[in-house]
């Protein structure tokens, strides 16, 4: 069988004799073929052997006899002789030893095998579909007639003359029907110009498709009767855009030094899943997921004739994730079942991510100074909001004498006075104003009744327990002091320097938090002096003591530390990110200086409403 091999496989002279051209290739076999019809049955049924050597000797010839035939046969022969194989069922057998053990003693010629399946859908994509050939009007007469279209026609003339079917006989006359091709899914009426892009093998499947799922495609069709046009599923145009989806996914029309280098990659087995894709020799199957998930897309979304190509991008999506991030050894029934299972928000997100790294892979320079920008702007955005939240003011439990005295508390029947603490920044903000209350008020008090005041000027360091990183940055804003443990207390301590005059009369309270130094506060002036608090909060919720701790930071030319504001400045910035790529279209040039560009009216709109043209 080796010998066979070689003689097929021989690469012959285009200047050689005629003698000489018999024999070598196919030809040369076609004699004994003739004699022994069972030849090909029986080289076929050695691929299921458990001598590995027989296996990959009987799959190089098959290789052979097939490259030689779709090289040198003519275009009526080699389909024949393609259809033959696999009606024998090489698919079948190379399929299962693609997904066997036995992959590296048979690596050489399964990869063959699957280079020469790219050669075949080429050839056939290749191949234009003229209705004068006889085969292309069989097929596309068969698609017709497996529609059923007498039932079809007599159930939409009924649902609109209000008839039963079976009085009228006059309903029953052959008639030319106006949308012969457009109620299977077609454009037009000319459908041989719409398998423009995929050539006979769109053809091919969507016949396979038929033939083989006709309850299905008549059911379906069924119902799209019952719609108006406009929201109809476009089953042709959705099959032929599948075949284009998958021919893509696969990379047919790579080329032989892709193939090169994955033999050179064969060396190790880690490559094995990258390099072969078994799932390309379940192509019918396949394409028949890939429809029905085209219909189930197209009715949970609502879609009607002009969202097709919105559809196209999801499905296109969702047949590149399966194709590619699946395993060898994945079955086809499991593949099916994955591809049943995504539904349109997963998609989206998917697309989404994809639509990102596309952007950053054309425009990665570009995309880096642009988010550079927006970070910065988001920063400055979360800094005025953080501030704006010290303007407002916010009421405070007032922790004085609470860690000294709750032990002396606890032990006696005396309820500890809670007094609350109001604190507000002034509007310079220069100043820290704040006072006790015995309770609070329904109207949070003006700076003019607050007795006592902070210059900020003094204020050397900010100190907190509160941490900067949580153990899962997924969660909320206001999970920044999850990590705190019940029983403590959140604490900000504003520490700094008071005048000499001061001094004397100031509570020391140490505290082991972590300080974040100001920048305003220069450490010459400050060398002989003794640092202290000069302020203490303790924030009763989470997202109160993520804004004052991260406002009084950048009022003091900080960074915010907290993950509540970090995960809104990082928000913000890929909002922005989002908005901005919304204004460029990757297929289409962006319009000259003065063209193209439409001024929206301004009728009912005053001073305070603006809008901006433009992209990045």
């Amino acid at each position: 069988m080796a010998v066979l091999g070689a003689i097929v496989a021989h690469q012959r002279s285009p200047n050689a004799h005629s003698a000489q051209t018999e024999s070598f290739g196919f030809r040369a076999l076609k004699p004994a073929i003739a004699i022994y019809p069972q030849f090909l049955e029986k080289l076929v049924g050695s691929l299921s052997a458990a001598d590995h050597a027989l296996c990959a000797n009987a799959l190089h010839l098959i290789n052979a006899l097939m490259r030689d035939a779709i090289t040198n046969d003519g275009e009526a022969e080699w389909p024949r002789f393609i259809k033959r194989l696999q009606d024998l069922g090489v698919i079948k057998a190379v399929y299962g030893l693609m997904q066997s053990n036995a992959l590296q003693d048979l690596a050489h010629p399964l990869l063959e095998f699957q280079a020469l399946m790219k050669v075949l859908l080429r050839k056939w994509r290749d191949v234009p579909v003229d209705l004068h050939k006889p085969e292309h009007r069989r097929a596309l007469k068969a698609i017709h007639l497996a529609s059923n279209p007498e039932k079809i026609a007599e159930t939409v003339e009924d649902l609109e003359d209000g008839r039963d079917g079976k009085n009228d006989k006059d309903c029953k006359d052959k008639k030319h029907n106006p949308e012969k091709w457009r109620r299977l899914g077609f454009e037009t009426e000319n459908p041989g110009l719409e398998f423009e892009d995929t050539g006979y093998l769109g053809m091919m499947d969507l016949a396979d498709y038929v033939r083989k799922h006709a309850n299905i495609f008549q059911r379906l069709l069924l119902e799209q009767s019952t719609l108006s046009p406009r929201t109809r599923c476009p089953i042709a145009r959705a099959s032929l855009a599948v075949t284009a989806i998958l021919y893509d996914c696969f990379e047919v029309d790579g080329s032989d030094l892709d193939d090169t280098k994955a033999y050179l990659a064969l060396e190790t087995r880690s490559t094995y899943d990258k390099i072969f894709k078994p799932l390309i020799l379940q192509w019918s199957r396949l394409h028949f997921a890939g429809l029905q998930a085209f219909s189930r897309l197209w009715k949970a979304t609502g879609a009607e004739r002009e969202d097709f190509l919105k559809l196209v991008d999801l499905v296109r999506v969702l047949l590149d994730a399966v194709v590619n991030e699946v395993k060898r050894d994945t079955s086809i029934q499991e593949v099916e079942g994955m591809i049943q299972d995504y539904d349109c928000e997963r998609l989206r997100k998917i697309q989404m991510e994809n639509l990102q790294l596309m952007y950053e892979d054309t425009w990665a320079h570009h995309l880096r100074q642009v988010r550079d920008e927006l970070n910065h702007e988001a920063l400055q955005f979360m800094k005025e909001q953080r501030i704006r939240c010290l303007l407002q003011g916010a009421w405070f439990p007032n922790g004085q004498g609470l860690e000294h005295d709750s032990s002396r508390m606890a032990q006696s029947d005396v309820k500890p006075i809670q007094t609350l603490r109001y604190v507000k920044l002034s509007y310079n903000r220069r100043y820290l104003h704040y006072g006790d209350f015995d309770e609070k008020e329904d109207l949070n008090p003006d700076l003019d009744t607050l007795q006592e005041k902070l210059d900020l000027s003094l204020v050397s360091s900010v100190a907190s327990n509160i941490s900067a990183t949580t153990p899962d940055s997924n969660r909320s804003s206001t999970s920044t002091l999850k990590n705190i443990p019940k029983s403590s207390t959140t604490i900000i301590t504003i520490h700094g320097y008071l005048p000499s005059s001061s001094r004397g009369g100031s509570s020391h309270h140490r505290t082991n938090h972590k300080r974040y130094p100001s920048k305003s506060t220069s450490a010459n002036s400050h060398a002989n002096k003794e640092e202290i608090p000069l302020l203490i909060l303790y924030p009763s919720t989470h997202s109160v003591a993520s804004e004052w701790l991260d406002g009084l930071l950048m009022l003091l030319g900080q960074q915010p530390i907290t993950s509540g504001t970090k995960k809104l400045t990082n928000l913000v910035a890929e909002y922005g990110l989002k908005i901005r790529l919304l204004n460029v279209r990757l297929d289409e040039p962006g319009p000259e200086a003065g063209e193209g560009i439409q001024v929206p009216s301004r009728d009912g709109l005053d001073e305070n409403y603006f809008y901006d043209i433009g992209g990045i």
